[in-house]
């Protein structure tokens, strides 16, 4: 969702801009990459691909804009299965996502790049302090969208003054197949948890695309290397994968606490612990991840004020301490209602009596989903063997 990278749903993409149309009534035509030779156009990938890395991705690979009937088929029984859950737009646009030239008919080829967002310390322990919060580690700082669509428009405009060619950019809010275009373009494959796995950067990537009317040759596809390896399959807390490479996003704590606008399921409350927003859990133990570097991005590296926040701390947030707090952060899109019934799941499940007064005071809360998220938490610490 990644949203969810976020980013842990499979399938789940971006948002569409157009380029600036006198860009292309002026640009230059001059070839980049290798220069021409009888016969032969030019091939620009070089160009594109050291424009990338010198813009500040981390990855970057091509492929056509199209998808092999696997990646067709996967989503179809995604939403078939029921998985989406409550994103109906998954399956409002499937087709588009499924046929990248049912978005763009003139699209060619893909231009795909990657951000790691690797952590530098354990990023699973936050989960082991019952009172504090857990935050995925993408959202431990500022928005990555923000960040990797001005780093696109750069790359998109180098395209576009060098090649004459249309672009549409796209950064996880379209509806764009952005990990079986990854894996096409060879920087990484769907693992076992339908998240793309890197051998350079494990399970660490951040996604963006730039679609062109440029016939590109594609890279080489990445072959799946998982092997026999099961540990994000065992690790999850609320078992969200009904086999390997499939996931029941109902189940996911990602989906239950970023998408997910009602309450959330009580048969799953106990297994989220203390995770406010998102879950790394099945990222982190990828094995893979001993080959990624720690983000060189300032942005993506996480504050503390949000490695383990207290849960005192953030039930205490009213709307605009919420706004203020989370400013240029991905978690104020899912406003305080959501948040504040994440947080009283994790103080439900805490044991600490201390925050017994934390949940009470919202019982009576005027928004249903808090004042029965509170009742819920109160309840618990009730009990004895809380």
């Amino acid at each position: 969702m990644s949203g969810c990278r976020h980013r842990t749903f499979p399938l789940i993409a971006v948002e569409v801009r157009r380029k600036n149309k006198s860009m292309t009534q002026t640009a230059s035509r001059q070839p980049i990459g290798n220069p021409v030779h009888a016969g032969h156009p030019p091939d620009p990938r070089k160009g594109i691909r050291d424009m990338a890395l010198r813009i500040g991705f981390d990855a970057v690979g091509f492929c056509k804009a199209n998808l092999g009937a696997e990646a067709r088929e996967r989503l179809t029984h995604f939403i078939q299965a029921g998985y989406h859950g409550d994103m109906g737009w998954l399956a409002a646009r499937a087709d588009q996502r499924s046929h990248p030239q049912s978005l763009w008919p003139e699209a060619r080829g893909v231009v795909v790049v990657g951000l790691s967002y690797a952590p530098a310390d354990d990023p699973l322990s936050a989960t082991t302090q019952r009172s504090n919060g857990a935050i995925s580690v993408y959202a431990r700082n500022r928005d990555y969208h923000n960040l990797i669509k001005g780093k696109l428009k750069h790359l998109a405009q180098f395209i576009v003054s060098r090649c004459a060619s249309d672009v549409k950019v796209f950064v996880d809010t379209a509806p764009v197949m952005e990990k079986p275009l990854a894996q096409s373009s060879g920087l990484g494959w769907q693992g076992k948890h339908t998240n793309l796995v890197s051998r350079d950067h494990g399970s660490w990537l951040l996604l963006g695309e730039v679609y062109t009317t440029i016939e590109l040759e594609p890279d080489q596809a990445t072959t799946d290397h998982c092997g026999s390896c099961s540990r994000c399959l065992d690790i999850c807390p609320t078992k969200a994968f009904p086999a390997p490479y499939q996931l029941d996003a109902t189940r996911c704590i990602s989906y239950l606490t970023i998408e997910h606008k009602g309450p959330i399921p009580h048969h799953l409350r106990k297994a989220i612990g203390n995770r406010i927003y998102g879950c790394d859990d099945c990222l982190a133990v990828c094995p893979w991840n001993k080959f990624a570097q720690p983000t060189s991005h300032e942005q993506l590296i996480g504050r503390d004020v949000l490695t383990a926040p207290t849960l005192a701390a953030l039930i205490a947030l009213d709307d605009q301490q919420f706004r203020l707090m989370f400013s240029g952060s991905p978690i104020k899109r899912i406003g305080r209602t959501r948040f504040i019934r994440n947080v009283l799941i994790a103080i439900g499940n805490s044991g600490d009596p201390a925050l017994r007064p934390c949940s009470e005071a919202l019982r009576l809360d005027p928004d249903p989903i808090i004042a029965e998220a509170a009742d819920w938490a109160s309840e618990q610490l009730n009990q004895p063997s809380s």
